[in-house]
């Protein structure tokens, strides 16, 4: 019986080929893989040969023959047919396909990318996926090893679903890629999400909801590629609040620390190093704090480890551990130490899920602002400093929100109420005498004055807000009795 071998990744293909010769299978191959296993001495017959004729259209058509579908695609009760036809079968074929995706990543021509879809390939797979109780079709080179075993013990009807499962899924994700990239278009009329499980979760949200995390083919994201140093397995909602902690933090290029409780920061600080941020984070909500997220955008040390081992946290997120971080927080089994190689940077779509659809659009990761101070006294340079920090800030916590900082730290965050006055004063309230010559921001333009003669009344030095409103002159009229600095950016960052 014949095993055709035709792979674009050659990854464990020379073991595969060998172990295949030692059960009895003979070897057919095309093009590359046809030199690679020539070249390692193993006795293989070329596709041409097999076929009696030649490949033609420059390489363009080479299996798409009938002695190649005829010898995938035939039953078990269909072998006299098969063999009255001159034919033989083939009982495993292993083919990958023409890198589509890498090639159109790297920027490819049009005409050097549409060379690279496969036909023949697929071709092949569906057809022996189709036909997989007389052929085992293979298409990840992870699965070498299990197929040669299954051979020598007898594939299992579970173990041949399973490959076409696989062959398929492959195929499917394949042609999704190239309809993606034929479409040229952020939201075509046909949207296609490729996605590979990479673990199940213990459960989601709640105990009771069953949940999986899944990767999306051809993206990139830092938190998937972290390393995880220590502690028990990522939770459904770890991944959410990690995601949200290091979407903050990478805004920053100072040395900064995030500490976050259900996606949204509950302390935000700069410092000159990393201990320093986290002090400043820690005391801006030293309650919300525990039982939370923390985000760094330097390496962790020793001193900054042994104040983080003072409470109970979940995760800890760094570019990176000093030995001496590692071995201070090691003490603690079950804290997660994630390492991620990377900031949060780039576009990328946003998808919320309805009943029976889904949403999608531009992930709010672009800033661009037009500052305009719109009162009779600007900010002070101080001002101006911690009016940034708090409009970073801002941007992260969920709609109505309001941020007040001063000095590079966050003094008091409202948080999704359903009015900005009750945002207001929630921020306001948690900031206490602090919120004197502090600086507020808002996510969203202000409706009324109440904000503005609220944050007066609190001591606040500046303002800063979209603007936009119909009312916006009673809200610069008031910030110019109460003597504050109102800035309007243009630009909206609600998070609903």
């Amino acid at each position: 019986m014949w095993a055709l071998l035709s792979v674009w990744d050659k990854r464990g293909l020379l073991p595969f080929a060998e172990g295949l010769l030692g059960l009895g299978y003979r070897l057919l191959a095309t093009g590359g893989t046809y030199r690679a296993l020539k070249e390692a001495g193993l006795p293989v017959t070329y596709i041409s040969e097999f076929t009696g004729f030649p490949e033609i259209l420059s390489g363009r058509v080479k299996t798409l023959h009938p002695k190649v579908h005829a010898a995938l695609l035939a039953r078990p009760d269909q072998e006299e047919e098969l063999k009255a036809l001159g034919f033989e079968r083939i009982g495993v074929l292993a083919v990958n396909l023409y890198p589509f995706r890498e090639t159109v990543a790297r920027g490819a021509s049009f005409q050097e990318a549409l060379e690279q879809i496969d036909i023949g390939g697929p071709a092949m797979l569906r057809a022996a996926a189709k036909n997989h109780e007389a052929v085992l079709p293979v298409c990840d080179p992870e699965d070498y090893g299990r197929v040669l075993e299954a051979l020598r013990e007898g594939p299992t009807p579970e173990f041949r679903r399973e490959l076409a499962r696989k062959a398929f899924a492959h195929t499917a994700a394949y042609d999704a890629a190239i309809a993606e990239w034929l479409s040229a278009e952020k939201f075509p009329e046909n949207k296609f999400l490729v996605l590979k499980r990479v673990s199940a979760l213990r459960y989601g949200e709640n105990p009771h909801q069953e949940a999986a995390l899944y990767r999306v083919a051809g993206e990139e994201g830092p938190l998937l590629k972290a390393q995880v140093l220590q502690g028990k397995a990522m939770s459904f909602n770890n991944y959410l609040d990690a995601e949200a902690a290091w979407n903050l933090v990478s805004e920053f290029a100072e040395p900064a620390c995030v500490a976050v409780k259900h996606q949204n920061p509950c302390g935000v600080a700069l410092g000159q190093d990393p201990l320093k941020a986290y002090q400043k984070a820690y005391e801006a909500d030293p309650v919300s704090i525990f039982g939370g997220i923390v985000a760094f955008n330097r390496p962790v040390d020793g001193p900054t480890a042994r104040a983080l081992g003072e409470v109970f946290l979940e995760v800890v997120l760094a570019p990176g551990f000093t030995e001496e971080a590692r071995a201070v927080l090691g003490r603690k089994k079950n804290l997660r130490l994630l390492q991620v190689p990377g900031p949060a940077e780039g576009a990328y779509l946003d998808l919320r899920r309805l009943r029976g659809g889904v949403l999608f659009q531009d992930a709010d990761t672009h800033d661009p602002v037009a500052p305009r101070v719109v009162t009779q006294k600007a900010p002070t340079e101080a001002e101006w400093q911690d009016l940034w920090f708090a409009w970073k800030v801002v941007k992260h916590v969920r709609s109505n929100a309001i941020v007040v900082a001063k000095g590079g730290q966050t003094l008091g965050i409202g948080v999704g109420q359903t009015n900005r006055l009750a945002a207001a004063r929630q921020a306001l309230e948690a900031a206490g005498e602090k919120a004197r010559g502090a600086v507020l921001a808002s996510d969203a333009f202000f409706p009324f004055d109440d904000v503005v003669r609220l944050a007066g009344a609190f001591g606040i030095a500046a303002l800063i807000q979209p603007g936009g409103s119909v009312r916006d002159e009673d809200s610069i009229r008031a910030a110019d009795e109460l003597g504050l600095a109102m800035v309007f950016t243009g630009v909206r960052h609600f998070r609903h």
